[in-house]
C-alpha cells in the first residue's frame, strides 16, 4: 500500500527521496511528504494527491539536507488530505515519522497520550508512534522505538528521524516489508526494492521486530531487546531497466509482452525430459492427502485454477479460499493437509495471516509468489517462485500467468510422483509445457483482434464472461482485469448457469465474453452461446484455432494456438488482458494506477 522511502548520506537527500517515492507510486497513494533535516532544522513538506503536487511545492521552499525520510500514503485512518499526510511529528516537532501498515491499538493508546498532555495533530493511527518514541526518548532514539513497539498491536514498517539524532534513520518492521540498501558513503530505506535499484543492488531486508540504525557509514540491526545481529546481505537478482517501461506507453503494456520470456524462465530448471522436476519439494509433498489454497484476487483466479488442474491430474482433493474468509471460517483442516499460499508480492497481509493460521494448527505450508525474499517466502517451508521480474502495473498480468505455470507443473508433479495419468500423457503434457513461450508469443500476435474488442466493449456499461470448467476459471480473471482499468462493470459466470437466473440480464447489444478454450466442453458451450444469441447478446469469443463451431457463432473471435487443455488457461488469459487493457486505454483510464486501488495489500 504506502510507499517509504529514507536517505543518509554525504549527498543531497531530497533528489533519492523524491525518485523512490516515484518508483513506489505502483503501490496506490492520496497523498505524499517528506521530511529533510539540514543544518539543525527539519523540514516538513507533504500535500494531497499526486507526487507532482509535492514537487511544486518543494521548488517554492526547497529542502536542502543530507539524511530525510518520504512516504506516499493510502488512506487507511482519516481522509486523505495535507493534515493527515506523513511524515508525523511529535508535540514539539522534532522528531518525524513514516509508517506503513496498520496500529489496531492506536484508539487507546491516542486517548492514554492525549490525557498525559500529547497534542493531536491528524487522524491517522501514525502519529501515535511519534507521541509513544517521544515519551519513551531517554537520550537513544533506537532504544525509544524499541520500548515503542512492546506497546504496539497491529502491522507496522516505520522510520524515525530526530533532531536529537540527526545524522541517522532509525526503522522498524513487523508485518510490513522494509528494506535497507546498502551503499558508498550513503544507505537507503525503503519499503520495497524498486525504490533503491538505481542506487545500489545490495540490501538487508527486515525481518519481524527487527530495528535497523541507517547511517552514512554503516547499518546496524538489533532484536527488540536491543541484541545486536548480524547482516544478511541480499544481492537483488534484476536491475532497474527490467523495473521501467522498456519503450512503451505503459508498465502494463509492457509485462503483457514481457509474458513469453517470463514464461520461459518459469520453466527453466524445471523440466527434465519428460518430467518435471520440483526436488525441493519432495519432503513437503511426501503423504500429502489434500490440499487448501490461499489467496486474494488475481492469485485466487490462479488457485481456482490450480484446484482443477491438481484434481483433474493427480487426483487429490483441493480446497481454495479466499485468504480474507480463511480465518474467520474455523475451517477444518485435517492432518495430511499441505497449505498453499500464493502472492505475487509475498507481502499481502490477509494471505500472511492464512499462511499463519495453517502454521498454527500444524500444517505444511508450501509459498508460490514472485518476490525474493518477501515475508511469504521466508516464513513458508519451502517456496515456488513464479520468476516474473518485477510486476510495476497495478492490475497483475505476468504474474498471474507465470503463477498458472507453477500450478501446471506442481499438478504434472503431483501426478508423475502419484501414477495418476498414463505416462505417455504425462510425457505429452510436459513436453507441450516447454512449447508455451513461442505459443504465447503466437497469441501476442494476435493483439488487434483483442484491441478491437475491448473498444468495442469500452461503450459498454455491463459486460458477461462465461465459460466452463477451467474456463469458467478464468472468465473470474477476465471479468476482474476489465473492471479494474477500463471501471466497466463486468460479471463472470458458469456457462450452464445461464438458466438460472442470469439469463434475465441479456437484452439487444448486451456484450458477453465467451471463452471455449476446452474441446471436451465447446459443444456445451456453443449451446449457451445460442441461448445468448436468440436473446441479442453480442458474442466476443476466446477459441481454439480449428474450433469452427465458436468462430461461426461469434460476432468476432480471438483464436489460440491448439495446446493440450491444462495449458489452454495460460493461453488464454493473454488475449482478456489485451480486451482489458485497450479498453481502459478507449475510456482514457489510467491503466497503470487504477483508482482507490494498490498493487499489494499490506493491510487486512
Amino acid at each position: 500500500m504506502c510507499g517509504i522511502v529514507g536517505y543518509v548520506g554525504r549527498g543531497e537527500a531530497l533528489p533519492f527521496l523524491l525518485e523512490g517515492l516515484r518508483r513506489l507510486e505502483y503501490r496506490g497513494y492520496d497523498s505524499a511528504g517528506v521530511a529533510v533535516y539540514h543544518d539543525g532544522e527539519m523540514r516538513l513538506t507533504k500535500t494531497a494527491g499526486r507526487l507532482e503536487a509535492l514537487e511544486r511545492k518543494l521548488v517554492e521552499h526547497p529542502s536542502a539536507g543530507t539524511v530525510g525520510i518520504g512516504h506516499t500514503r493510502w488512506a487507511t485512518h482519516g481522509r486523505p488530505t495535507e493534515e493527515n499526510a506523513h511524515p508525523h511529528t511529535d508535540c514539539r516537532g522534532t522528531l518525524a515519522a513514516v509508517h506503513n501498515g496498520i496500529i489496531e491499538n492506536f484508539a487507546e493508546l491516542r486517548r492514554r497520550l492525549s490525557a498525559a498532555g500529547h497534542v493531536f495533530r491528524s487522524e491517522t493511527d501514525t502519529e501515535v508512534l511519534c507521541h509513544l518514541v517521544e515519551e519513551a526518548y531517554a537520550g537513544d532514539l533506537a532504544a525509544a522505538v524499541r520500548r515503542a513497539a512492546r506497546e504496539l498491536v497491529g502491522s507496522y514498517a516505520a522510520a524515525f528521524l530526530s533532531l536529537a539524532e540527526p545524522h541517522r534513520l532509525v526503522a522498524i518492521r513487523q508485518d510490513s516489508p522494509l528494506v535497507v540498501g546498502l551503499g558508498e558513503g550513503e544507505n537507503y530505506l525503503a519499503s520495497d526494492i524498486p525504490a533503491i535499484l538505481a542506487r545500489t543492488r545490495r540490501a538487508v531486508i527486515l525481518e519481524d521486530r527487527q530495528v535497523a540504525v541507517v547511517r552514512a557509514d554503516g547499518v546496524e540491526v538489533t532484536d527488540l531487546e536491543g541484541r545486536v545481529l548480524g547482516l544478511q546481505v541480499f544481492q537483488v537478482p534484476w536491475d532497474l531497466a527490467q523495473a521501467e517501461k522498456g519503450g512503451l506507453p505503459t508498465f502494463m503494456l509492457k509485462e503483457i509482452r514481457e509474458q513469453p520470456r517470463v514464461l520461459r524462465e518459469t520453466l527453466r530448471g524445471r523440466i527434465e525430459g519428460e518430467r518435471v522436476v520440483l526436488g525441493e519439494l519432495e519432503p513437503l509433498l511426501a503423504g500429502v492427502r489434500k490440499l487448501h489454497l490461499v489467496a486474494c484476487g488475481t492469485a485466487y483466479h490462479a488457485g481456482l485454477v490450480g484446484k482443477q488442474l491438481i484434481e483433474g491430474l493427480a487426483r487429490l482433493p483441493v480446497e481454495v479460499d479466499y485468504s480474507s474468509e480463511f480465518r474467520y471460517r474455523n475451517p477444518i483442516l485435517e492432518p495430511g493437509t499441505l497449505c498453499v499460499a500464493v502472492s505475487q508480492s509475498g507481502e499481502t497481509a490477509d494471505t500472511l495471516a492464512a499462511l499463519r493460521e495453517a502454521r498454527r494448527q500444524g500444517l505444511p505450508t508450501l509459498a508460490v509468489t514472485n518476490v525474493v525474499g518477501s515475508t511469504l517466502d521466508r516464513e513458508a517451508a519451502r517456496v515456488l517462485h513464479t520468476r516474473a521480474g518485477p510486476e510495476i502495473a497495478v492490475a497483475s498480468t505476468k504474474a498471474y500467468t507465470t503463477q498458472l505455470a507453477v500450478m501446471t507443473l506442481l499438478a504434472l508433479h503431483l501426478a508423475q510422483a502419484r501414477g495418476t495419468l498414463p505416462a505417455a500423457q504425462a510425457a505429452e503434457l510436459v513436453r507441450s509445457m516447454v512449447d508455451l513461450p513461442s505459443w504465447a508469443d503466437r497469441v501476442l500476435d494476435g493483439e488487434e483482434a483483442a484491441a478491437q474488442v475491448g473498444r468495442v466493449l469500452a461503450a459498454h456499461r455491463d459486460v458477461f464472461f462465461i465459460g466452463r470448467g477451467l474456463d469458467h476459471a478464468l472468465a473470474m480473471e477476465g471479468q476482474l482485469k476489465l473492471k479494474e482499468i477500463s471501471y466497466i462493470h463486468a460479471e463472470a459466470y458458469a456457462a450452464g448457469e445461464l438458466k438460472h437466473g442470469p439469463l434475465a440480464l441479456i437484452e439487444e447489444g448486451v456484450p458477453v465474453v465467451a471463452l471455449a478454450t476446452q474441446p471436451d466442453l465447446a459443444e456445451k458451450l456453443a449451446s449457451n452461446v445460442q441461448e445468448v444469441r436468440a436473446r441479442g447478446g453480442r458474442i466476443y469469443a476466446v477459441a481454439r484455432e480449428g474450433d469452427e463451431r465458436l468462430a461461426n457463432l461469434a460476432d468476432q473471435t480471438m483464436l489460440l494456438p491448439a495446446a493440450p487443455a491444462p495449458l489452454m488457461p495460460i493461453l488464454g488469459a493473454i488475449p482478456l488482458q489485451l480486451v482489458a487493457y485497450h479498453a481502459a486505454l478507449q475510456r482514457g483510464c489510467d491503466v497503470d494506477k487504477p483508482r482507490n486501488l494498490a498493487k499489494s495489500v499490506t493491510v487486512e
